[in-house]
């Protein structure tokens, strides 16, 4: 990794550009700054058209709008994020800013100011092309020639579908505003700061969860998204069946950098940490470490999703027979979580409550483990007192979008207590777990875990699963490994 050169002060007053300490170049003489100012071709891009999210992100903005008339609201994409001295982590934008807007860049800002009748005017605070008459461009660590080209403002408007300006300049005027403002927190701290006498951390809130609902119905744009990041991650997962003969020589990690790949090609990143759980690492929900041994006769738990372009993710999870065949107890306890998600699946349709398809899988899981002596019935008592969750563990979903947990801020009774609608999409992902101490059960149960989990799409008439093209019952899944292995 090449090293960024120090700079002199900018001699027009402004901050200095950040220099390095140890750099190898102590300073820039006169004539080189003078040269790398000239020969330089008009790259400016015209005549752009719109991003595909354009009329919906408006759409969105006077939704936004019209619940809070006569309020500024400020919505920041964030800041890079230090890994280690001058590494940066790669930079993810908000979730609320790339809902209100389709932009991705850093340090943007959305203001929407008040405008009487009108509602709101939307302007977007930018960092514009980096300076090259100050040598911005390529002498500071964020300049065009060390991390790559922005869009000028005149590309976002054209872009984007709305007015931009130098976000530098935002602070300052935010200081200075006056009237009751709202703001999105946790990402900027500098636009917060400014802000500080003139937010108040329960109308912060209100603003906050608002967003967060409006993601709970999706509309044809972000429902394509899902689709495809399904199926990126369709293919992810044939990538790894491909090659798990590689991972059992290796470990966990070719299992993760074998999806990983397919998730940088296909899309932006992953959507979330990928969890590539074999042997009784599958017992452990959110096993990311991945680095232990893949062992044929042993499960292989993957639960993972690509993330779009778009930020949009898939969150999906098979439970798979490394050798390609189920042994008899693997077979039962897989069916058995098979039969809870049909159940799950079967109860997600309009106008039915959110609860009922983790209430629909969790009864199925009670049969079962009263059914195999693991826990005393009758099933009402073990769903009453909540006694089968010592091998169920979790919720059996949750809603999905730009976030793997969407939606997560909103009101408790417009959520998990709220009633299922066209457009919404959610995860039903039951799951059996049996860990490795666990002596309640018997010894040739302890270790095994298995999660099946598919993308719900909530239709006018019931559903659609995104994900229905990876197989799930262990009979196709047996099939579909020995057909990708052969």
């Amino acid at each position: 990794m090449t090293e960024q050169q120090p700079a002199p002060e900018n001699p027009e007053g402004d901050e200095p550009i950040k220099q390095r300490k140890n750099g190898l170049y102590p300073a820039v003489s006169d004539e080189l700054a003078a040269n790398m100012k000239t020969g330089w071709a008009d790259t400016e891009l015209r005549d752009l058209q719109p991003v595909e999210q354009a009329p919906h992100t408006a759409r969105r903005r006077a939704e936004l709008s019209a619940r809070f008339p006569g309020e500024r609201l400020v919505i920041p994409a964030g800041n890079l994020k230090t890994r280690s001295n001058d590494t940066e982590y790669s930079f993810r934008a908000s979730t609320e800013y790339v809902y209100l807007t389709g932009d991705q860049t850093q340090d943007g800002v959305l203001v929407l100011e008040p405008a009487g009748a009108e509602g709101h005017r939307a302007t977007l605070y930018l960092l514009p092309r980096s300076d090259r008459e100050n040598g911005e461009f390529w002498l500071d660590g964020q300049g065009e020639l060390w991390v790559g080209r922005r869009h000028s403002l005149s590309e976002a408007e054209q872009l984007l579908g709305l007015p931009a300006k130098d976000v530098r300049e935002l602070t300052e005027a935010l200081r200075t505003a006056t009237g009751p403002v709202r703001a999105v927190r946790g990402h900027d701290a500098g636009i917060e700061e400014a802000l500080t006498d003139k937010v108040t951390a329960e109308r912060d809130e209100e603003l906050r969860v608002f967003i967060s609902e409006q993601r709970l119905v999706k509309d044809a744009f972000e429902v394509g998204e899902l689709q495809k990041a399904v199926d990126s991650t369709v293919r992810g997962f044939e990538d790894v069946v491909r090659v798990l003969d590689k991972a059992e020589a290796t470990s966990e990690r070719y299992i993760e950098g074998t999806f990983f790949l397919r998730a940088r090609v296909e899309g932006n990143d992953i959507g979330y940490g990928s969890i590539c759980a074999a042997g009784p690492h599958a017992t452990t929900l959110h096993w990311v470490r991945n680095d232990g041994a893949v062992r044929s006769g042993d499960l292989l738990l993957l639960d993972a999703g690509v993330e779009t372009n778009s930020l949009y993710t898939a969150d999906v999870t098979r439970t798979l027979p490394i050798n390609g065949t189920y042994n008899d107890l693997q077979r039962k306890i897989y069916d058995a979580v098979y039969e809870a998600q049909e159940a799950g699946i079967a109860a997600v349709k309009p106008g039915a409550k959110y609860r009922d398809f983790h209430d629909a899988a969790q009864r199925v899981l009670a049969e079962k483990l009263v059914e195999w002596g693991l826990v005393e019935g009758p099933v009402e008592r073990i769903l009453e007192l909540g006694l089968q969750r010592r091998w169920t563990l979790h919720g059996t979903g949750h809603m999905l979008g730009l976030d793997v947990h969407d939606c997560a801020v909103a009101r408790t009774e417009t959520y998990v207590d709220g009633v299922l609608e066209p457009g919404m999409v959610l995860t039903v992902e039951p799951g059996l777990y049996f860990q490795a101490d666990d002596t309640t059960v018997p010894e040739e149960y302890r270790g095994i875990g298995v999660r099946i989990e598919d993308d719900i799409l909530v239709t006018e008439d019931g559903n659609r699963n995104l994900s229905a093209a990876l197989p799930r019952t262990s009979a196709d899944v047996e099939a579909w490994m020995a057909s990708l292995k052969g």
